[in-house]
């Protein structure tokens, strides 16, 4: 049941950078289903390669004081944008770093609102 919660809220999270950053698109008629099926593979890609990648580059997150974390959600963005085109033809596009370092940005904010009027992380 946490898990649908959880893709739930990361679906609306894309969403929500989708409306809000300039260089996030979605493409195609079924707009929502595509959304929410970038949501399922980024929380997906969050729940399994994010914690490995978390743990490699911890050195440089703590001489960053926690920046380099912004730029690990951005790599965890392109390879679930990579994955969902390639497995369910999601018409995602990102169109630069900017916009994808952006779109993390949001995507956190409104994941950690969410998840705290939910609890879902619980």
């Amino acid at each position: 049941m946490k898990f649908i919660l959880r893709w739930i809220v990361t679906a609306l999270a894309v969403g929500a950078a989708a409306w809000i950053v300039p260089g996030i698109n979605v493409f195609g008629a079924e707009t929502w289903a595509a959304i929410a099926l970038f949501g399922l593979v980024l929380a997906l890609v969050n729940m399994s390669v994010k914690p490995v990648l978390q743990i490699i580059s911890l050195p440089v997150t703590v001489l960053t004081l926690g920046i380099f974390y912004l730029v690990v959600n951005t790599l965890m963005l392109y390879l679930a944008q990579w994955v969902a085109d390639g497995i369910f033809h999601v018409n995602f596009y990102i169109a630069d770093f900017g916009s994808a370092f952006l779109a993390s940005i949001v995507i956190s904010i409104v994941t950690a609102i969410l998840n705290a009027i939910t609890g879902a992380k619980e």
